[in-house]
């Protein structure tokens, strides 16, 4: 399907950001161009309302920096000096030094680097997944983001199943757990106030009392990586005081006896210790929760992003169980729901085109490792929809790696990004509203289909056009890489063995732009967990070595810098996106760091001084917010800024590139760091 040719109208759309919402949109053309986009007000869940981010894309869209044509380096690596080129000779460049690289060192010495930077199933892991597998190229693990709390929750519930967000108008209690929702999952914020008008009560649990915190009704500041040991708490305090529900616990779990006993060990006072949470705050907050129904809890992304966010996801989901909120209207818990909306993925990835199952895998956590330190070494690195000079762990190590000469890099991108001025040939990508592809929330419960809205910029190629042409290019003649984008939608959408995608395909989709899971309800069978309940034991963990009750392990510590030093989001950005943009920077102004008051005293640092922000992995300065809106010990940024001449915004240079304790999840924000006061 090509872009409409219609010049003027109002035209559906979908947000492609890596955002929980997943927005219905509406699109206003005006001779060919968008000139303004709003929310549609039809979409069940989010209902016109939409984020300054999304309000301020066309922005994004037409801004003079984004890449119109190929570019070939002439520079040093870094240095942003390139020449414009044509398509054929940067597919010619590419093709032959992969034919050449093949040869030598074989597939695996070509990595494909890649995340969410646009959510199209297609577009993310379509025509690329089929590349690369039939290449044999090494494998990436793409785990950066949700990966650890994904695997802990399993555990627990037996997949991304959850609370349907439009039954949350219901509750009367909501528990915001390590997720700043305002500024990364809005339209929870906008039912939230709703459930409000009927007497609802807000509580968050955060690291920082940002824009969240500040519009609960009852902010708990929690000290970093403790949130499974309050979760122990909540559950010590529910079973002393009988505020269980038994006949829930006896029908539809596994392993509640043996929790009851675990949890003793958990009283508030042995918590408080460890969180930071006074007594009487762990038990008010215990008995808001096992005396309101329906009580619901939004289980954040923040939470898993340590060396035991796993662990911490898992004991978190355990707690509706508890008090039985799973079968009440409203109540239950959300990590995501994409679960209900699982489609064909071997359909679309083609896993069937990897010859030997035994390519090496990659955890993209590690990738500057994997670029000075692999053996057999990486030879070629192909970036698209991702920005690793920016968002990787470790970034300094990464950007060594991305240094070498004899790294042959690729970048697939909209903008000159931060990674593209490492890049030996720089592709340009089109935007969302240029693409056809189909979009599943892991937040809400619609699948939603794009069509194409405007023509592709400049020389800009979709994901799926450019995989087509290297494929072409390679020699690979497997009738795969001759799907259209429609065939390749529809291959998702059959053979999935989905009931809950029953009646939907491409057909009706494309007539409704979105269409709803189908779910009665999820406790009508067996869970797909191995006992088919929620297993508050775990054999499964126990076998393959974790603790089978939920059980608290402290972070990983560094004795040499006194504070935990967490790197949120902020309002205004999504991970790198926009960060480069004017418009957005200018609404979201300087970045900072949020420290105590106490901290603050007792280093000499006032309110708005620059400080610098270091370990042993690298460095960054900072304007400092003094206050109360962090704990001792605790200090908090938020936003990854892009780099700007005379400015030491990278806070990715002091994130540690370890792995979280399952899933190989990212451990963001359990690194430490010092904090001193520069000179004026």
């Amino acid at each position: 399907m090509t872009f409409t040719t219609e010049e003027n109208g109002v035209f559906p759309a979908v947000c492609s950001l890596d955002c929980p919402d997943q927005c219905g949109l509406l699109l206003h053309k005006q001779d060919g161009k968008l000139v303004k986009i709003e929310g549609d007000p039809n979409h069940p869940v989010t209902r016109g309302n939409i984020c300054n981010k999304v309000r301020n894309m066309a922005a994004r869209l037409y801004d003079p920096k984004r890449l119109a044509y190929p570019l070939k380096r002439v520079g040093k690596k870094g240095s942003g000096e390139f020449v414009r080129i044509t398509w054929e000779e940067a597919i010619e460049t590419i093709a032959s030094r992969w034919r050449t690289l093949i040869d030598a060192d074989g597939p695996e010495s070509i990595l494909p680097y890649s995340f969410y930077g646009n959510m199209g199933r297609i577009n993310v892991e379509g025509m690329d997944r089929r590349f690369f597998h039939r290449m044999g190229a090494s494998i990436l693990d793409r785990t950066i983001c949700n990966s650890a709390g994904a695997v802990g929750y399993n555990f627990t519930m037996g997949g991304a199943f959850g609370t349907d967000p439009e039954d949350t108008v219901h509750a009367k209690l909501f528990i915001m757990w390590g997720i700043n929702t305002v500024s990364t999952n809005m339209h929870q914020v906008v039912l939230a106030e709703q459930a409000r008008k009927n007497g609802a009560k807000i509580v968050v649990i955060d690291v920082h009392k940002n824009q969240t915190g500040r519009w609960a009704d009852w902010f708990i500041p929690i000290l970093p990586g403790t949130d499974t040991a309050l979760a122990l708490g909540l559950m010590h305090v529910l079973f002393a005081e009988n505020l269980v529900d038994s006949a829930f616990l006896q029908t539809y779990t596994v392993g509640h006896e043996e929790l009851r006993k675990h949890v003793k060990a958990y009283d508030p006072v042995t918590v408080s210790a460890i969180t930071g949470v006074p007594v009487d705050d762990i038990y008010k907050l215990a008995r808001w929760y096992g005396q309101t129904s329906p009580a619901f809890i939004r289980i954040g992304n923040g939470i898993q992003h340590h060396d035991n966010g796993g662990m911490c996801v898992r004991t978190i989901a355990c707690l509706p169980a508890l008090t039985g909120q799973w079968l009440v209207r409203g109540g239950g818990a959300i990590k995501g729901n994409k679960g209900f909306l699982e489609h064909n993925k071997n359909a679309l990835q083609r896993p069937d085109l990897l010859a030997d199952k035994n390519t090496r895998v990659i955890n993209m956590n590690e990738l500057g490792k994997a670029l000075l330190e692999a053996n057999p070494p990486v030879k070629s690195l192909f970036v698209y929809t991702s920005n690793p000079a920016i968002v990787a762990p470790d970034g300094n190590k990464v950007r060594q790696g991305l240094a070498r000469e004899d790294l042959f890099t690729v970048v697939h991108d909209l903008f000159l990004t931060e990674t593209a001025r490492y890049a030996d040939i720089v592709l340009p990508a089109t935007s969302s509203y240029e693409n056809m592809d189909f979009y599943t929330s892991y937040w809400h419960r619609y699948i939603q289909l794009q069509k194409p809205v405007l023509a592709p910029y400049g020389e800009s190629k979709s994901n799926t056009e450019l995989f087509r042409l290297l494929a072409a290019a390679m020699g690979y003649d497997e009738p795969a890489f001759r799907d259209s984008d429609e065939e390749m939608i529809r291959q998702a959408l059959q053979g999935h063995g989905n009931p809950h995608l029953e009646g939907i395909d491409f057909e009706t989709l494309a007539e409704r732009n979105f269409m709803k899971a189908k779910v009665d309800s999820y406790f009508a069978g067996r869970l797909a967990t191995p006992s088919g309940k929620i297993e508050l034991y775990s054999q499964a963990m126990a076998d393959r070595g974790y603790p089978a009750l939920p059980t608290y392990t402290p972070l990983l510590t560094d004795d040499a810098y006194p504070y935990r030093f967490i790197p949120g989001p902020n309002h205004n950005f999504l991970n790198s996106t926009f960060s480069n943009n004017d418009k957005h920077v200018k609404m979201e102004k300087i970045p900072r760091l949020h420290m105590n008051s106490a901290d603050a005293l007792a280093a000499g640092i006032a309110d708005g001084d620059t400080v610098r922000v270091w370990n042993e992995r690298g460095e960054c300065e900072l304007v400092v917010s003094v206050g109360e809106n962090v704990l001792p010990g605790v200090v908090v940024s938020q936003g990854l800024w892009a780099d700007a001449p005379q400015a030491k915004h990278y806070v990715n240079a002091l994130t540690p590139d370890r792995v979280a304790d399952m899933g190989g999840g990212a451990t963001f924000f359990s690194g430490c760091v010092d904090v001193v006061k520069l000179a004026k």
